[in-house]
């Protein structure tokens, strides 16, 4: 099955790609795919890093590993709201553990699952999300959350629709 990147996409991508010599594509790569996953539910299926391969000249293996590198990047297909608890030294230090055992039970899923109705994947370990002085902390959908209680931690979940 061949997948068509949208107009938005090829215009996201042309003009990060313009941002770098014309024989360095490759560097577009992160946001090409970051454009392509945003349009397409949250996820990157193999044909649709192949349109961005393809479209980027570049070999199909060059955008796989770059996809499946970063964990911003989701292979197949998640919750619609994106929950990432920081698991790294000084979160850890200040309850990481305790974090994800309780957003594990409030949601009834495990690390790397989506709830059965689609509403939140909860992402696997995070080594890092760069707050570290408000530890322990989470990021919902890009917005970071410090210094978390159980009960923060329910009204941040609860809100997510």
């Amino acid at each position: 099955m061949s997948v068509q990147l949208s107009a938005h996409v090829r215009e996201e991508i042309d003009r990060w790609a313009a941002k770098f010599p014309a024989d360095r594509k490759r560097s577009a790569v992160i946001s090409a795919l970051h454009a392509a996953q945003h349009e397409n539910n949250g996820f990157l299926s193999t044909d649709l890093m192949d349109a961005v391969a393809a479209y980027l000249g570049l070999a199909p293996i060059q955008v796989y590993e770059v996809a499946t590198f970063y964990s911003m990047f989701e292979t197949k297909p998640v919750g619609r709201h994106h929950v990432s608890v920081c698991t790294n030294i000084s979160c850890m230090l200040r309850g990481s553990q305790e974090v994800v055992d309780h957003v594990e039970q409030k949601l009834g899923i495990k690390t790397g699952e989506s709830t059965p109705d689609g509403r939140i994947y909860l992402k696997r370990e995070e080594e890092c999300l760069g707050a570290c002085t408000g530890a322990p902390m989470m990021m919902a959908d890009h917005v970071f959350h410090e210094n978390l209680t159980p009960e923060s931690i329910d009204k941040i979940l609860d809100e997510l629709t």
